[in-house]
């Protein structure tokens, strides 16, 4: 009985840390037959682990833009900076299926230099 506990709370932490990289890395709640632009000024910025996210208003809503991660971001040649409040950028996405105003970004282009994020 001892052993079986034991195998068990070994295993909860596996199992969870499982669970979040196949959530992680699941594309699949994205249309990629609906690929569409969204060109506006940055609202909000958040430069952060798994991937960065910006917030874009575009129609009377606000967008948020699942981009690449940080240091993805910095290999291309993107800064924090670069992306922040005010600047005005365009992305090139997907929609989500599960949010009608998620996008999940392939490139991004900031005063005339596009990078792919993919």
């Amino acid at each position: 009985m001892m052993r079986r506990s034991i195998v068990f709370a070994l295993s909860v932490p596996a199992l969870l840390a499982a669970g979040g990289a196949l959530a992680h890395h699941g594309w699949g709640s994205y249309d990629a037959a609906k690929k569409f632009t969204i060109t506006a000024s940055v609202e909000r910025l958040e430069w952060a682990n798994p991937h960065v996210h910006i917030d874009l208003k575009h129609d009377n809503a606000t967008w948020e833009i699942v981009l690449a991660p940080p240091f993805r971001m910095q290999t291309r040649g993107l800064t924090p900076a670069m992306i922040g409040k005010g600047v005005r950028v365009s992305v090139e996405g997907y929609p989500s299926t599960r949010s009608a105003t998620e996008m999940r970004a392939e490139r991004i282009t900031v005063d005339g230099k596009t990078v792919e994020l993919r």
